[in-house]
């Protein structure tokens, strides 16, 4: 099972002071990050930040309660990422500041939950045709704390000593295109900014560098006609080993002429995780101060 050393999450006494830098895009074990939200608050803290989003794949941690909330030292946006269809290509939205509460929501990720094991189930099948090896979905959902993954199927591989670690997992096995993989539904981006939105939350294009774009400026009308907040400009790009489709300075020139939101994030998945970034990106709290204003529903 993930590490988790704490059990329940610690609730600071008001609003964390002074604000100086942000990360918003953090994962834990909610899906398929290795440390739990107090941990990673812990570990946001000790580098410097006083404000981060929790941004699970498409699931919220019942951990998280309101919009906004003091954890361990810094202020917790209740964040989700979720996995869309922009006519044909595959991406992720990120929504802040949402209420975990909000019916339509929970509806919306209860449903992309279930599509999560479907998936898995395609997944071990394949890994039982392609490999010649004893497993089932009981075996992933031992390493897994909440929603189902493909890093948590790699863990399992690399324990079977199917793969030598994860890269290896993914770069035979689970990566798009590879034996093992299985693509999952996905809803269209207009239904996703939609339902963030009704949540109360802001919406931001996330890693939109590593999306295969053949013209930036015309889809960036296209996500400005859908009403997309922002797009994730400040993410740690030199560390991803893959070509990107636009320079990250370049797009931020054209998102800001655009009159768009810039956000930014680590990404970070925990130690010992497929991405272990906490710190490579500081955004200025300012940034969050311009999500805050854009908010459908005020906090």
């Amino acid at each position: 099972m993930p590490r988790q050393t704490d059990t329940a999450i610690e609730i600071d006494e008001g609003i964390s002071m002074p604000h100086t830098y942000a990360d918003l895009h953090l994962h834990t074990v909610a899906s398929d990050g290795t440390v739990s939200i107090v941990e990673q608050a812990r570990r946001a803290k000790a580098a410097g930040l006083s404000c981060i989003a929790i941004t699970d794949h498409d699931v919220i941690s019942p951990d998280l309660t309101k919009r906004v909330q003091p954890i361990g030292g810094v202020d917790v946006i209740t964040g989700v990422e979720i996995k869309a269809d922009f006519d044909g290509v595959t991406g992720e939205i990120l929504g802040y500041f949402v209420d975990p509460q909000h019916e339509g929501l929970r509806a919306f990720l209860e449903g992309m939950e279930t599509a999560r094991v479907e998936r898995m189930v395609e997944m071990i099948a394949r890994c039982r045709s392609e490999l010649g090896i004893g497993l089932d979905l009981s075996d992933v959902r031992e390493v897994a704390a909440g929603n189902l993954g493909r890093p948590h199927l790699a863990r399992v591989l690399v324990q079977k000593g199917e793969a030598e670690d994860f890269s290896d997992a993914f770069h035979r096995l689970l990566g798009r295109g590879r034996p093992c993989y299985a693509p999952i539904e996905k809803h269209g981006f207009r239904e996703v900014i939609d339902i963030v939105h009704r949540a109360g939350g802001v919406t931001a294009l996330a890693h939109p560098c590593l999306m295969r774009i053949e013209d930036w400026p015309d889809f960036l009308g296209v996500l400005q006609g859908a009403g997309l907040d922002a797009l994730e400009i400040f993410y740690p790009y030199m560390g991803i080993g893959r070509d990107l489709s636009i320079e990250p300075r370049l797009l931020k020139t054209r998102v800001e002429e655009r009159g768009f939101l810039l956000s930014g994030g680590s990404d970070d998945h925990g130690p010992d995780s497929t991405k272990t970034s906490m710190g490579e990106m500081r955004i200025p709290y300012a940034r969050v101060e311009e999500l805050i204003a854009a908010l459908p529903d005020p906090l």
